[in-house]
C-alpha cells in the first residue's frame, strides 16, 4: 500500500510540464450503522487511527500495571483491533498508529504534561524506569512505547509519535492525513476519555469527520468516564459505530 499512499497526493512531472492534477480516486462507498445517525462513508477518504495501544498502557509488565493500575479493561480494545485489522488492511484503509514516544531529554514537554504522569514529583513519570522490560516510560524506541506485543505493525502502516494527550499537537499527524487525502477518521485505542478523546476533539475542531469505534476503545478510568465520552462524541463532535459492524460491512 505504501506506493498507493504516496500516489494519493502527487504531481505528474515531465521535463517541460508539471501536471498539478491529483490522481483520480473513484469513491468506494459503504453504509455503516452508527449513532446518532447511520453513515455513508467513502473508504477512499477514510483512515483508522489507533491511539496508545502500547506496552506501557496495555501490557501486564508495562508501566501502568507496575504502578498498580488495573489494565484489564484495555484487553477488549486490543483484541477488537487485532480482529479488525485484516479486514481494514484488505480494504486499503490506511492504518495510523499514534503513540506516546517522547524524546529522551523531554525538552519539548512542559511542566503540566510532566505533572500528569508524576503528580507528586517523585521522578516516576515519563522517562523513568518502570519495570524490567520498560526501560524508560513512554520514551521513543523503548519497549514501553512500542505497540503492545499482541498487535503487529506492517510496513504499509504509518507511525506517529505524540507528546501530549492529543496526537495533533506538535506532531506531523495533520500533514500526513492531508497528504493521504483523508477526511474521515475512525478512532480506536486507549484511554477513550483521555488521549483518544483529545485527539478526536482536535480532529473535529480542524474539520475532520470523526467516528469513535466503541468496541475498539477502552479506558482504565471509572465507567462513567466512558459513558460521558461516548455521549459527548455523539452530542458535540461526530459519531460512534463499532469495529464489528465496520468489518461486517467491509
Amino acid at each position: 500500500m505504501s506506493s498507493t499512499v504516496h500516489d494519493r497526493n502527487r504531481w505528474t512531472l515531465t521535463p517541460d510540464r508539471a501536471d498539478l492534477r491529483r490522481p483520480a480516486r473513484p469513491p468506494r462507498s459503504i453504509e455503516l450503522s452508527a449513532l446518532p445517525q447511520d453513515l455513508s462513508l467513502d473508504l477512499e477518504r477514510a483512515a483508522l487511527l489507533i491511539v496508545d495501544l502500547q506496552n506501557d498502557f496495555c501490557h501486564p509488565d508495562g508501566w501502568l500495571a507496575s504502578i498498580g493500575v488495573d489494565i484489564s479493561g484495555t484487553r477488549a480494545a486490543v483484541e477488537t483491533v487485532a480482529a479488525a485489522l485484516p479486514a481494514v488492511r484488505a480494504a486499503q484503509i490506511p492504518v495510523i498508529w499514534v503513540n506516546w514516544g517522547n524524546r529522551p531529554d523531554r525538552v519539548n514537554l512542559p511542566p503540566n504534561v510532566l505533572h500528569v504522569y508524576d503528580p507528586a514529583g517523585d521522578g516516576n513519570g515519563i522517562g523513568s524506569p518502570a519495570s524490567s522490560l520498560s526501560t524508560a516510560v513512554l520514551e521513543a524506541g523503548s519497549w514501553g512505547a512500542a505497540v503492545v506485543d499482541d498487535l503487529t505493525i506492517v510496513p504499509e502502516d504509518i507511525r506517529i509519535d505524540k507528546y501530549r494527550m492529543s496526537g495533533f499537537v506538535d506532531t506531523p499527524l495533520d500533514s500526513a492525513l492531508r497528504n493521504l487525502r483523508v477526511d474521515t477518521l475512525l478512532f480506536a485505542g486507549v484511554n477513550a476519555d483521555q488521549c483518544v478523546l483529545a485527539t478526536l476533539m482536535d480532529a473535529a475542531n480542524i474539520g475532520y469527520d470523526v467516528v469513535m469505534l466503541t468496541d475498539a476503545v477502552a479506558t482504565t478510568s471509572p465507567s462513567y468516564c466512558l459513558d460521558a465520552t461516548v455521549y459527548n462524541v455523539r452530542q458535540c463532535f461526530g459519531f460512534t459505530a463499532t469495529a464489528a459492524d465496520l468489518v461486517k460491512t467491509l
